[in-house]
């Protein structure tokens, strides 16, 4: 594996980073979002996902897959939490997780772009998720070498099936369509 991974202008693209399978840490990542409510925003986040980033010597190549389990649902409520999961929202008995596999990822500026296809509620969309790097720790916890990232995007629940609240013609917004999404991912280089 080269030891770091370089851009087509032969400059360090993610410093120190090795070409390789990346397994994400939920012990130390975060899947959070914000919608607004009323008059304010709820800020929530998943508890339980998984995923791999395959950083590949040409960044561009790189490929992320990303489950996450939709019951896991934290909003500090639990009855909001539990209203989450029926089939105004999410329908975890019927559709239990959602998932992001990429389809492109390319350079914009200091940052750079992950294309991929977002699945809710078996509704499939094209997303574009915004990542900033943060580096990486080539001693890790543990010994393993470990990487960052931060993300951030934005999708419009009704797109996906998630209606619930939306505001009507001449009614009042009860509940936000768009849903702002929080990353952050470390993850530790597999063996």
């Amino acid at each position: 594996m080269s030891e770091a991974v370089i851009n087509s202008v032969g400059q360090s693209a993610l410093p120190g980073v090795v070409a390789g399978t990346w397994v994400i840490d939920p012990a130390h990542s975060n899947v959070g979002f914000s919608v607004r409510h009323l008059m304010s925003r709820v800020r929530g986040r998943f508890t339980e996902f998984a995923g791999e980033i395959t950083i590949a010597d040409t960044p561009e190549q790189s490929r992320a897959t990303v489950t996450i389990e939709l019951a896991s649902v934290d909003t500090g409520n639990d009855m909001r939490d539990n209203h989450l999961r029926t089939k105004d929202f999410f329908d975890t008995e019927q559709t239990p997780k959602m998932t992001f596999t990429t389809t492109g990822v390319r350079p914009a500026g200091d940052s750079w772009v992950l294309s991929g296809d977002l699945t809710i509620r078996d509704v499939t969309k094209p997303v574009e998720i915004e990542l900033e790097f943060l580096g990486v720790d080539p001693t890790g916890l543990q010994g393993e070498q470990r990487v960052g990232f931060d993300g951030r995007t934005s999708i419009t629940r009704s797109d996906f099936g998630v209606s619930f609240g939306v505001a009507t013609e001449g009614s009042k917004v009860i509940m936000g369509d768009k849903v702002d999404i929080h990353l952050e991912i470390e993850a530790a280089l597999s063996e």
